[in-house]
């Protein structure tokens, strides 16, 4: 197995636990904290593997892991490689890896919908089976010829549809919020590069969102101990009249406590869906990457919860519109509006097309591939 990011490694933790619970089986890669502690034996930091944008300046790196993973499995060849996610590596990996004889898993499609569909004939080539947590995905890959299967995902499974109506007081105690706070949660990325090129102006329009509500506090989940250390710097640098609190690697406890989020683009806007929670998404690249990524975008929507329901739903900004008084107004909007009723309906229903086993269904697959189930 090899997971790049925290994304991953939350996908591949239940899947190595459901795979566990089926067969004696031994894990080998690269995962992070929740895998090793599942049973994965990491052969690196998964720091190292964690890119944003065109990873020009890693690929010297990257190649250097990438060719000691291939020599490692090859030399004692698994009965199943699962590529968690991390697509422009773990594509390249499965490829070589197939072509040896090893089955080959691909968890989490690749945003072919959106750009690059001619990525569809290096995944046809690489990947035996296609793992897709989306159900709108799944028809893409049929038409191609392309072994997939639906398996949802694990979150919409672990995250009990009612957690969201009913947890905020607890949360709130756990965090020390008082009950009537008016609560902000801001989620600016995992990475380091994320919250370098998002974190300003997440937190500088939380601060003119502070002038229509003077009562408002702002949490702020850290992915690590990394990024906690650097959100903290950015507040006590640059921000040090915010009344921010940091916690770390507690995200959902935290956008639990909110009344609404302001998040980066990514899993984390699926997570506050899955915990009905209204909120404004905006992402930033850098200028080089956009300028080339943009160019091959085939879609006009990049919140999960406006593309999983076919139309805006959540208020989303991209690139040169993530302005800080774009962001404070949409915030303003959100805060204002105490009800939501009708976006929680419409979170509720995506949240039960979601919850199909995920983690089991995942790892029945992975078993059928490698022989074993």
């Amino acid at each position: 197995m090899v997971a790049g990011e925290i994304s991953g490694d939350n996908l591949g933790t239940p899947l190595i636990n459901e795979l566990q619970a089926r067969i004696p089986a031994e894990f080998v890669g690269v995962g992070g904290t929740g895998m090793c502690a599942a049973g994965l034996t990491s052969w690196y930091d998964m720091e190292q593997l964690t890119v944003n944008g065109l990873p020009l300046g890693r690929v010297p790196d990257l190649y250097r892991i990438l060719r000691d993973l291939e020599a490692r499995f090859l030399a004692n060849p698994p009965d199943v490689f699962v590529g968690i996610d991390y697509n422009f590596f773990n594509l390249w990996l499965e490829g070589l890896l197939r072509r040896a004889g090893i089955p080959t898993v691909h968890y989490v499609s690749p945003t072919v919908w959106a750009w690059r569909r001619g990525r569809l004939r290096q995944i046809k080539r690489n990947v035996d089976l296609m793992l897709t947590l989306y159900p709108f995905e799944a028809p893409i890959y049929h038409e191609h010829g392309i072994g997939v299967e639906f398996v949802g995902h694990p979150r919409a499974d672990q995250i009990a549809p009612e957690l969201g109506h009913l947890g905020r007081a607890a949360a709130r105690t756990r965090l020390g919020f008082d009950e009537s706070a008016l609560v902000l949660a801001v989620l600016p990325g995992s990475r380091g590069r994320e919250v370098r090129l998002s974190g300003p102006t997440f937190l500088a329009a939380a601060a003119e969102v502070r002038a229509r509500f003077p009562e408002l506090q702002v949490a702020v989940p850290g992915a690590n101990r990394a990024r906690t250390k650097q959100i903290e710097a950015l507040l006590a640098n640059e921000f040090p009249e915010l009344p921010a609190r940091v916690f770390e690697g507690d995200a959902e406890t935290v956008m639990l406590a909110a009344n609404g989020v302001l998040v980066n683009s990514g899993t984390a806007t699926l997570e506050a869906l899955l915990l009905k929670r209204p909120m404004v998404m905006s992402y930033r690249l850098p200028a080089f990457t956009y300028a080339v990524v943009s160019r091959l975008i085939k879609t006009d929507r990049f919140a999960l919860p406006n593309i999983l329901a076919g139309r805006d739903l959540v208020p989303e900004f991209i690139q040169n519109s993530a302005t800080v008084s774009n962001l404070a107004a949409a915030l303003t909007t959100m805060l204002a509006n105490e009800g939501h009723q009708d976006l929680l309906a419409e979170f509720d229903a995506i949240h039960a097309t979601l919850r199909s086993g995920g983690g089991a269904r995942a790892a029945e697959a992975v078993l059928r591939i490698a022989g074993s189930g």
